[in-house]
């Protein structure tokens, strides 16, 4: 089947809205508080003195769980906690622990891991990559808890994530150590079953259920937590002992909330997305950024407050899987012909939510996008019209802002604004590089 998208011509007369109406546009940056690790290989190596290392004999296998996201120094924790290891008479591999990305097989989540600069060259160990699991328990459902057979046959199992706020729902357990014990190690059958069963009732709750049997009926002994800032710097690397990690979590938790990149506007029109992505998040765009769960069971947040996102192109790394175009409302016809749909629907399939599947409304180029988005968000002035642009969810400090946005941040002490200038496009097409970087 052959689906025909309206091209411009055709769309940009449904109203009689013109680039040439929209207000002056501006160059902005938010400044957080920024404090990164100086030797992040030095802080994973000293993370491994909290595990019980003596209890393992000489050669012992280690696995270290290496996930799907694109955690800008994870790459170097784990080669350093893998050369801690081997220094101390161990014999670590490194466990791709990514649920059902990379298309649910060994060899995509091989590329996937390769991808993200993880490599056996790179980390100096083996890399073992299976999707077969076996069943651990029973969570409080009486629901199966699976875990990969690799990470079983090991003496020891490390997990290694970033704690970090969700995409899909909030609780004292969201994404980190726990999850990536859940979903991570039960590979695709495992990532299904927690998501049914968070469907069925409360996702914090079910994580938190599961990661206690796995941590006590399988060789997990700790785990590397990681915290990033807001510009993806590693700002807290800490070695958990198993027992320690339901408790310890959630105050991680607390703090990573603390350290959250988000919008520095509250309540937008418009939000201009440049690329969503796998790497970028879980869900293609940062549900926390965007403001929007679009998640069976759970209630939106209240802020921020984005009448419509408009999303542009999708990532190379993502390999076509385009989970979270759903949470956009307008996605550019670029970004629909890279997708690959079996990728995306094994990941709904997996994830539980079809709407972030859905094809939102597609348009031939950024002038029709931008012709088209007044007539659907109810203001009449378009001299007022909120409007911000961002690269991704990932970096949503440096922007590009319509004038009543740049008016409302001009001042802060946190925040430049550039000089005001009018909207230009060049055939169609927004500016490339528009941040100022």
């Amino acid at each position: 089947m052959t689906v025909e998208f309206p091209e411009a011509e055709a769309l940009r007369t449904a109203n009689n809205v013109s680039v040439d109406d929209y207000p002056r546009f501006a160059v902005a940056r938010w400044h957080p508080d920024l404090d990164p690790i100086d030797d992040v290989a030095a802080a994973a190596r000293a993370a491994v003195d909290d595990f019980p290392l003596a209890e393992l004999p000489p050669g012992a296998s280690v696995a270290i769980t290496a996930g799907s996201r694109g955690i800008h120094d994870m790459p170097a924790v784990v080669a350093a906690v893998v050369t801690e290891l081997q220094d101390r008479g161990l014999e670590p591999f490194v466990l791709p622990a990514m649920g059902s990305h990379g298309g649910a097989t060994a060899e995509g989540q091989r590329e996937m891991l390769t991808s993200l600069e993880i490599t056996e060259e790179s980390v100096g160990c083996e890399i073992r990559s299976s999707m077969t699991v076996s069943v651990v328990g029973q969570d409080a459902m009486g629901r199966d808890v699976y875990v990969a057979e690799d990470a079983l046959a090991a003496d020891a199992i490390v997990l290694a994530n970033r704690v970090k706020p969700h995409t899909d729902f909030s609780g004292p357990v969201e994404s980190g150590l726990c999850k990536m014990a859940v979903i991570g190690l039960g590979k695709h059958r495992g990532a299904e079953s927690l998501h049914n069963a968070g469907l069925a009732g409360d996702f914090a709750e079910v994580i938190a259920d599961r990661a206690g049997i796995i941590i006590d009926e399988t060789p997990v002994i700790g785990g590397i937590a990681l915290i990033e800032d807001a510009k993806e710097q590693a700002t807290v690397i800490e070695g958990i002992p198993a027992d320690a990690i339901p408790d310890r979590e959630p105050e991680l938790l607390e703090r990573a909330y603390e350290e959250l990149p988000v919008l520095p506007v509250a309540n937008l029109d418009c939000l201009i997305v440049d690329e969503i992505g796998k790497e970028i998040s879980g869900t293609g765009m940062d549900t926390n950024v965007l403001g929007r769960y679009r998640f069976h069971g759970e209630a939106e947040p209240e802020s921020p407050r984005i009448t419509r996102v408009y999303a542009r192109s999708l990532t190379d790394p993502s390999h076509g899987n385009a989970l979270g175009m759903g949470l956009a409302d307008f996605v550019h016809r670029d970004l629909i012909e890279t997708v690959d749909f079996e990728d995306t629907y094994i990941n709904i399939a997996t994830s539980g939510e079809p709407e972030r599947s859905k094809i939102p409304f597609v348009v031939p180029d950024d002038e029709t996008a931008l012709t088209i988005i007044p007539s659907t968000v109810g203001l009449e002035d378009l001299s007022e019209l909120r409007v911000a642009r961002i690269h991704n969810t990932l970096d949503p400090d440096e922007l590009v802002v319509s004038e009543p946005v740049a008016r409302e941040l001009d001042g802060r002490t946190d925040v430049t604004v550039g000089p005001l200038e009018p909207l230009e496009l060049e055939n169609g097409r927004l500016p490339a590089a528009p941040y100022g970087r």
